[in-house]
């Protein structure tokens, strides 16, 4: 993105020096290299151990014979941690890269990379155990010429998601880049006024992308899928100024819409909803540009909403690609389907691998600690009048409908049961 913008340079592939091979799941398998290349943060210690031992007999072979680098493969990684902003979120998040795999087939992690891809990374290890030993040549020699001054800048520091995202364009840059946020409201102007542009996109975007025909791309199923939201526009004195609600983020290039991310905004995330892209910019990687200019908006509104420290990013579908690759942004954690606790998505993979279904809770002794223990507390909607179950069921003795009343509870939970009101007629 920031070469196009700059000089307007295409990539012929999401990796420039190594063309993606088609596969049946071609788009994912792109974003996870993209993922890979941007290497925001490495972790020295999560390298595999198979590659240390790899690297260390490959030494011995070699000899001293051959300190050669290639300059363009030179990345200093360093492991740190980055709290969302000035307040104490309830966890720190990090920005990791995705965990390299190993030599085993192992299905819980990431597609194994190509053996150039290995051998980059032995590169990288060798010189990062050179540089801890203070054996500089080489990685001075990547940078500039070897003198007895100490260097300007270090040119090998990882940069933070902000400075990726954010870099600085020359004043002659080829192309510019505008990201709008827009309430989700017939009653907003810019909403309004960028409506026909917004929906001409998305009808592109689904026609092409997902094969849908003509008549399923309306403007009538358009607003109801991306504009009717449930949620209303709210303001709070110590929220977001943007306030609470859903959105539109409108990607503006050279002047027209290329991208809309509709994400909902909630008093502790941010939750993206869908992202409808111009095919013809594919090569832009918009997927995953878009998901991390939504993390750093996140980390953005953190700053002066502290509660606000999470970015949702929806249904996880291990045997879906469509979905699978959400997995790629860590850390992440999922939600277990029946003790409804954050389990991290590492854990939860080698299940996923053998049964679309499972419990991630390892504790066999855990239960829902929020399910519903006093139905007859729950809420309805009767006749016009609220009242508890309780006191509706005495007026009703079907069975079936004490049974879609219980399903009910169950799902919502007693907190909820008792906050929101279930309707019967």
């Amino acid at each position: 993105m920031l070469k196009f913008l700059a000089k307007g340079e295409i990539s012929k592939g999401n990796c420039e020096d190594e063309p993606m091979e088609p596969t049946a799941e071609d788009a994912v398998a792109g974003d996870f290299a993209l993922i890979n290349k941007l290497d925001i943060q490495c972790d020295l210690t999560a390298l595999s151990d198979d590659l240390r031992e790899s690297l260390e007999s490959e030494e011995k072979q070699k000899g001293k014979s051959s300190k050669r680098e290639d300059a363009n493969e030179l990345i200093q990684p360093q492991d740190t941690e980055e709290k969302l902003g000035s307040g104490e979120p309830s966890r720190s998040v990090k920005v990791h890269t995705v965990p390299k795999p190993g030599k085993g087939a192992d299905l819980s992690k990431p597609p194994c990379r190509k053996a150039k891809e290995i051998r980059k990374e032995r590169k990288r290890l060798k010189l990062m155990q050179q540089n801890r030993a203070g054996e500089l040549e080489g990685l001075q020699a990547q940078c500039e010429p070897l003198s007895s001054s100490p260097p300007k800048a270090k040119c090998n520091q990882p940069k933070s998601l902000e400075d990726l995202i954010f870099e600085s364009l020359p004043e002659n840059a080829s192309h510019k880049l505008e990201v709008r946020l827009v309430p989700v409201s017939f009653e907003d102007p810019e909403f309004k006024s960028s409506f026909s542009q917004s929906f001409s996109l998305y009808v592109k975007y689904q026609m092409a992308i997902h094969q849908d025909p003509p008549d399923e791309c309306g403007k009538t199923e358009f607003t109801r899928f991306l504009c009717s939201s449930p949620l209303e526009a709210e303001t709070s004195p110590n929220g977001p100024d943007c306030g609470y609600g859903s959105f539109h983020q409108q990607y503006w290039l050279d002047g027209k819409i290329i991208a809309v991310g509709v994400i909902d905004i909630l008093p502790h995330c941010v939750s993206s909803v869908y992202l409808y892209y111009d095919p013809d910019y594919s090569f832009l990687s918009l997927g995953v540009y878009s998901a991390l200019r939504e993390i750093a908006f996140t980390r953005h509104l953190h700053e002066k909403t502290s509660q606000l420290s999470y970015y949702y990013m929806g249904f996880y579908i291990h045997s879906c690609p469509k979905m699978k690759y959400k997995g790629q942004y860590r850390p992440s954690d999922l939600l277990c389907p029946e003790t409804y606790v954050w389990v991290p998505i590492e854990q939860c993979l080698p299940s996923l691998e053998n049964s679309k279904y499972c419990r991630f809770n390892q504790d066999s002794e855990a239960v829902d600690e929020g399910r519903s223990k006093e139905p007859d507390r729950l809420q309805v909607l009767y006749k016009k009048a609220i009242m508890p179950y309780g006191v509706y069921k005495k007026q009703q003795k079907d069975p079936r409908d004490e049974a879609a009343v219980l399903q009910y509870a169950a799902l919502v939970g007693q907190a909820c049961s008792e906050r929101m009101l279930l309707f019967r007629n």
